[in-house]
């Protein structure tokens, strides 16, 4: 199912959202839920959570019956929690 999710992620989902800078990134599944993360402009947007719902989540689901979910991952990345430990220990 993952690569599956990848795959619709990148012909279908990202063309839409590259219309407004931005691009979405499987970053999990558990249990038949997806997790999502929007990056870009989209990722920093007021309205991720409506284009999750609205664009992201359609499109999975229709395609994907067995999904049971799709969630927004907001969660911070280690590459930036890592690179915001160096500024602050001035490494960088």
């Amino acid at each position: 199912m993952e690569k599956k999710i990848q795959e619709l992620l990148e012909e279908k989902v990202n063309p839409l959202l590259a219309n407004h800078f931005g691009a979405a990134t499987l970053t999990g599944i558990e249990n038949n839920i997806a997790k999502v993360r929007l990056t870009g402009a989209c990722g920093s947007c007021p309205s991720a959570q409506y284009t999750l719902e609205d664009v992201v989540k359609t499109i999975l689901m229709e395609e994907l019956p067995e999904l049971r979910d799709v969630v927004l991952d907001t969660s911070v990345s280690d590459d930036l929690i890592d690179m915001a430990k160096k500024i602050l220990r001035k490494e960088l």
